[in-house]
């Protein structure tokens, strides 16, 4: 200590040492805000992949154009509350009209269950939008803006300028006779399940062609057709301007609940009309008749049971009384195993290629047709070209469009699909959701009902 401060002396030592100390505190409080500002960086990034670039990546990928994760969510979204409306419909048939709906009502229950189900769905859906939107553009078809209004304005029956009237299309389909050589094989009259059916082109009933009793084995197996899935429902109410345009305000708020934007409701229409004109082009060539057959069948549950029946044809025993007596196809056996006149797309594959490539009434298959019901011996009756009904005429335009789909996907587009979606694949809404949505709206019946399924149908919480 010195005299004139009365103030112990600084040493060098410790101004080393206060140094130090500033030096470390200074690093300390640099490393926190390094520490702080890379967790506030990666939070950030976390927020803008999630929110932002992950949405931007693609699912798939049609020629040059990608479809977006950030499509792809709404879009799905959106499917799942359609199936759980649809789901709440088949419960409403099934309780008030004694309607056994089980099968639907599973199917519908397993989608919802398995998320990526829908998600398959709904890409697929959504590349066959986009093959379209670019075969049309190939092909100059487009929608004008006067078509896309009237389109939406008829679907919800809004016509400004009246209400069109319905005009009816009856073609003549002449009913052709039963060609001579089809009599050698009837040994008895089929007892025909109906003989009345509803004519759509009429709108009246006319009498129809007798046909033996149809087998639960051999169903028609529909396809579907490509686009829009979900198509809002007119209404008969008349409606005024100011009534339209809030139904419209309303669907559009609606939507935006799933995440679609504005322009989806728009989009929705065009796709539905681009479908239908390019169907036109594709189907052109589709006639209302085709080449249909008559044939019956014996089936069996083995191989080698069906063996022994060709060997029993062969050595020259009757068709009809064999499948009398020896096919489980219980429908068509009281018949002799006759199945009627039917035509393409309305038996399982397997059979329908077989009966088919038989050229002369009297032959039948030398090798057992195998199902998923058995195994088939099938004798051609008949071949004989037939009109057809519009049901069936629509049905086979849609097959056809429908198979130059695929083709076109296939062969002609070039398709990518990526895996990202199968993390991003959204599980809402969901009954648990939708019971929620209801109670909070007051509906009280229906938030009942919705909230004892995840129980009974064990269905996963959000």
């Amino acid at each position: 200590m010195t005299k004139e401060t009365g103030k112990q002396p600084v040493h060098k030592k410790h101004v080393a040492r206060l140094e130090r100390e500033k030096q470390q505190t200074r690093l300390i409080i640099y490393s926190f805000f390094g520490i702080l500002g890379a967790v506030v960086l990666l939070l950030f990034y976390g927020w803008l992949d999630a929110s932002y670039l992950q949405l931007n990546r693609p699912v798939a990928k049609v020629g040059d154009v990608e479809i977006l994760l950030k499509d792809f969510e709404p879009r799905v979204r959106l499917r799942r509350q359609q199936l759980i409306d649809n789901y709440g419909q088949y419960l409403q048939y099934q309780q008030f009209f004694g309607m056994d709906f089980s099968s639907q009502l599973q199917t519908i229950e397993t989608q919802l269950n398995v998320p990526s189900l829908v998600g398959q769905s709904v890409l697929d859906e959504m590349i066959n939008e986009e093959i379209i939107r670019q075969e049309t553009a190939k092909r100059g078809i487009t929608v004008s803006e006067e078509e896309l209004n009237a389109e939406i304005e008829s679907s919800y029956g809004y016509f400004p300028n009246g209400t069109p009237t319905a005009t009816v299309t009856i073609t003549p389909f002449d009913i052709p006779t039963e060609p001579k050589e089809l009599f050698q094989f009837i040994t008895q009259t089929p007892e025909p399940t109906s003989t009345l059916q509803a004519t759509e082109e009429a709108g009246s009933t006319s009498t129809a062609e007798p046909q033996p009793t149809a087998t639960a084995t051999l169903e028609p197996t529909a396809t579907a057709t490509t686009g829009p899935t979900s198509t809002p429902l007119p209404t008969a109410t008349p409606f005024t301007r100011e009534g339209y345009d809030g139904v419209i305000s309303d669907a559009v708020e609606n939507l935006s609940k799933y995440g679609l934007g504005d322009d989806y409701y728009l989009k929705f229409f065009e796709i539905k009309l681009l479908t239908e004109k390019l169907k036109e082009q594709i189907t052109a060539d589709v006639q209302p008749f085709e080449t249909q057959v008559r044939a019956r069948h014996i089936l069996v549950a083995d191989e080698q049971a069906a063996l022994d029946i060709i060997a029993r044809l062969e050595a020259g025993e009757d068709f009809a009384e064999l499948a009398r007596t020896l096919s489980t196809d219980t429908g068509s056996a009281v018949q002799g195993g006759d199945l009627g006149w039917f035509g393409r797309n309305q038996m399982v594959p397997e059979f329908e290629e077989a009966t088919y490539a038989l050229e002369n009434p009297g032959d039948f298959t030398l090798v057992p047709v195998q199902s998923q019901f058995g195994y088939h011996i099938i004798q051609l009756m008949a071949k004989l070209e037939r009109p057809i009904s519009q049901s069936d005429f629509d049905l086979a335009k849609n097959v056809a469009f429908q198979k130059w789909l695929n083709t076109a996907r296939d062969e002609e587009y070039v398709v990518e699909t990526f895996d990202v979606w199968q993390a991003r694949v959204p599980n809402e809404p969901n009954f648990i959701t939708a019971a929620t949505e209801a109670a909070s709206v007051g509906q009280t019946a229906q938030a009942e009902q919705l909230s004892t399924l995840e129980a009974a149908n064990g269905t996963p919480a959000p």
